[in-house]
């Protein structure tokens, strides 16, 4: 084996691994994480953390499907706000609960109408929804590729 194909196997080990933390803390209301393009954060209301589904690289690209590790005692019914902007521009926007009985927890990164392909940057948002309003409780960035 030459050393970039054992560089690259490390680099897959060691994101596997990234993966794996947010996971770990999400029932126990503290700690949280990030990931290469984007990190979860803590707000003291909740933690947030981009999980991919579907990425063969450890990065989100275009079309790919992605979801999110959260942790708050703000509500049993956490929500992420999702959107999506090209150049300023909001090309995207999703909601889903991220909780065992909602619709879905999973988010597609395009095609919408106004993003018909090539890189974006995304921020989700964890958010209590109330019967009043919205709070947010802890916000992430990350970056999905062309």
């Amino acid at each position: 084996m030459t050393r970039t194909p054992l560089r690259i196997a490390l680099l897959i080990a060691a994101l596997a691994a990234l993966l794996a933390v947010p996971t770990a803390f999400a029932g126990k209301g503290g700690g949280g994480g990030g990931k290469p393009g984007g990190g979860g954060t803590t707000s003291g209301g909740g933690t947030i953390a981009l999980v991919l589904l579907n990425s063969t690289d450890g990065v989100a690209h275009f079309g790919q499907k992605v979801t999110f590790n959260v942790s708050t005692s703000s509500t049993t019914q956490p929500w992420v706000d999702l959107q999506c902007s090209q150049n300023g521009t909001v090309v995207s926007k999703q909601a889903n609960g991220i909780f065992p009985t909602s619709l879905g927890q999973v988010f597609t990164l395009g095609p919408t109408g106004l993003w018909t392909g090539g890189a974006a940057d995304c921020t989700a948002s964890l958010q209590n929804w109330s019967s009043s309003r919205h709070t947010t409780l802890a916000t992430m960035t990350f970056h999905v590729y062309g």
